[in-house]
């Protein structure tokens, strides 16, 4: 089993924080991973499922319950189900604060964002800590299975999806996890939407990998107005689904394109919702630049230390720039993503976007596996490279 790179990050959280928030996608392995804690702790933790009805009913009187356990973690899964609950748990850390329990109380895990930081913002100011779990990234399986190649791309990092026996049986898992959130996972948070149409949307936002929001276009195609278009953005990325990637908005000598670049986050989603199964149809398909760049921002985006800043760049007359990465004011980085080993050399406009910004280094991202210098400032290398040697050192 694949070893999460996140779990001595939240065990070291629980030491400082009397709550620590994991958020992410469903079967994304949040569960597992906090079981897996839990178990570390043998008898001083306390698991409940608020999806299940047996366990929200013992939070019927939550202080009361959640009294008699104050001297265990206890781990609220699915905490969106119970909204309620969260001025509770600040009565009772203020209160085991005041007997010197300050620390590793509870473990709250909820598969969006969308309700579980709204409701604890204000309850748990001061009190919690939110960490992100993200599908498997290139750094957790590379050391693991380095033979499969190209399988992270292709079925994404889903565990179910990643692990799956073969193709025919990840494509399936991510198939039966698309109309599972269609059907049941967004509604169940509240915005009513007829599953049909979010799943036409969201097939759109696939073919359109890696591009600039067309709110317009995808308004039309669907039969709605702007302003919904925005709405159903909005819900997927709560969702955790949907990553928008703001435009670099610094120069204003220049005429910046002002409008978000949208990715659905797990190439392997990408995949399945355009009935793209195996690697060789992918290899065949007019998404797989965009596919291939989508996973390689979103594993750069998820290796970031906390405070590193990220954008596109690009202007009207053609300057691009795929990725900035703003790790202070002199140490601003231009990544350009190229799935080509023949050729990674970037456009022109690359160069005139890196000197428009005053890009400090200068990284083409590519397939292949050597490493080496274009000129004097620019630099070729792989993702793996870039994860485990360069983003390491900023750390």
């Amino acid at each position: 089993m694949i070893e999460r790179a996140i779990k001595p990050v939240i065990r070291d959280l629980l030491t400082r924080f009397p709550a620590v928030g994991l958020l992410g996608p469903r079967q994304v392995g949040k569960t597992t991973l906090a079981l897996s804690i839990a178990s570390e702790l043998k008898d001083s933790s306390t698991y409940l499922d608020l999806e299940l009805p047996s366990d929200r009913a013992k939070l019927s009187d939550p202080e009361l319950y959640l009294g008699q356990h104050e001297e265990s973690l206890v781990i609220l899964d699915e905490i969106h189900r119970l909204p309620g609950i969260f001025k509770t748990l600040r009565s009772l850390i203020d209160k085991r604060r005041r007997k010197g329990n300050r620390v590793g109380q509870f473990l709250l895990l909820g598969s969006a964002s969308i309700d579980l930081l709204q409701q604890s913002a204000e309850s748990l100011a001061g009190r919690i800590t939110y960490q992100e779990l993200r599908p498997f990234s290139e750094t957790e399986v590379a050391d693991v299975r380095p033979e499969q190649g190209d399988q992270l791309w292709v079925r994404g990092g889903f565990p179910d999806s990643f692990l799956a026996g073969d193709d025919k049986e990840s494509f399936e898992w991510r198939s039966a996890f698309i109309q599972t959130y269609l059907e049941r996972d967004v509604p169940a948070l509240g915005p009513r939407i007829p599953a049909e149409t979010l799943r036409r949307y969201w097939q759109m936002l696939a073919h359109n990998q890696a591009q600039m929001m067309n709110a317009a276009q995808l308004a039309s195609g669907l039969g709605v107005s702007g302003h919904t278009v925005a709405r159903y953005l909005d819900i997927m990325v709560d969702l955790l689904l949907v990553r928008r990637l703001p435009p670099w908005s610094s120069n204003a000598k220049k005429r910046l394109v002002r409008t978000p670049k949208v990715f659905v986050r797990d190439s392997g989603l990408v995949h399945a919702l355009l009935g793209i199964r195996e690697r060789e149809e992918l290899l065949g398909h007019p998404v797989v630049g965009a596919s291939w760049e989508g996973m390689v921002i979103e594993n750069v985006l998820g290796a970031l230390p906390a405070g590193a800043e990220t954008s596109f760049y690009r202007t009207s007359a053609g300057a691009e720039i795929d990725l900035i990465i703003d790790f202070g004011a002199k140490d601003r980085w231009a990544i350009e993503v190229k799935r080509s080993i023949g050729n990674p050399a970037p456009s022109k406009g690359f160069y005139i976007g890196c000197e428009d910004i005053g890009a400090a280094r200068q990284i083409v991202l590519y397939p292949g596996t050597e490493r080496y210098k274009l000129d004097q400032k620019t630099e070729v290398m792989s993702l793996d490279v870039l994860l485990h040697k360069e983003l390491h050192r900023t750390k």
